[in-house]
């Protein structure tokens, strides 16, 4: 079973946050998809253009298995304020999907929309004003509770990808893939 993965881009992302998940994600055969809530070319916090595969329209009635949001800003920002995103994450958390976010994002989406209510979670520092009030913020790289993972910036934009592979894959798989790339922790 392949899974059904969305990445979505907005203007202002992070750009390491997006393409890291994107590669490491492919290379464990999930069907990734990346959609720009804007135009198809979307351009990063840092000056860096991607071409995303899809635009919202195209995808804004599917369910993934996996949601990732890139953080960055104002991307994060742009994320949080799509009513549309909201409606899809909700979708996907009904459905017993995963949802991922890093950086920015976990505060101005997940957190900002009540997803991280009891929960733990991490972020950029400093994000963690968005949170819900009984989410419980943590200072790990990544932090996964449940069905949602998040992370905290884009030094660790590897492990994160690594830890959504883990939760569909399981360990074994992602130590072989981390062993093919020749990455060590």
């Amino acid at each position: 079973m392949t899974t059904k993965t969305l990445i979505i881009l907005a203007d202002g992302f992070e750009e390491i946050e997006a393409v890291v998940p994107l590669d490491i994600l492919r290379r464990a055969g999930f069907d990734v998809t990346v959609a720009s809530l804007g135009d198809r070319l979307v351009t990063g916090s840092h000056g860096i253009s991607i071409q995303a595969d899809q635009v919202w329209s195209d995808v804004s009635r599917v369910v993934p298995d996996l949601l990732v949001l890139p953080g960055g800003m104002p991307g994060s920002k742009n994320l949080g304020e799509h009513a549309g995103l909201r409606v899809m994450t909700r979708n996907v958390a009904e459905s017993g999907g995963i949802l991922a976010a890093i950086c920015a994002a976990p505060a101005f989406t997940l957190g900002a929309w009540g997803f991280l209510s009891g929960r733990r979670a991490t972020c950029y520092p400093g994000c963690e004003e968005q949170f819900p009030d009984d989410a419980v913020p943590c200072e790990d790289c990544v932090v996964v509770d449940g069905k949602i993972v998040t992370a905290r910036g884009p030094g660790v934009a590897h492990d994160f990808a690594f830890a959504l592979v883990e939760a569909v894959k399981g360990a074994d798989f992602v130590q072989e893939l981390r062993s093919s790339m020749q990455y060590r922790n």
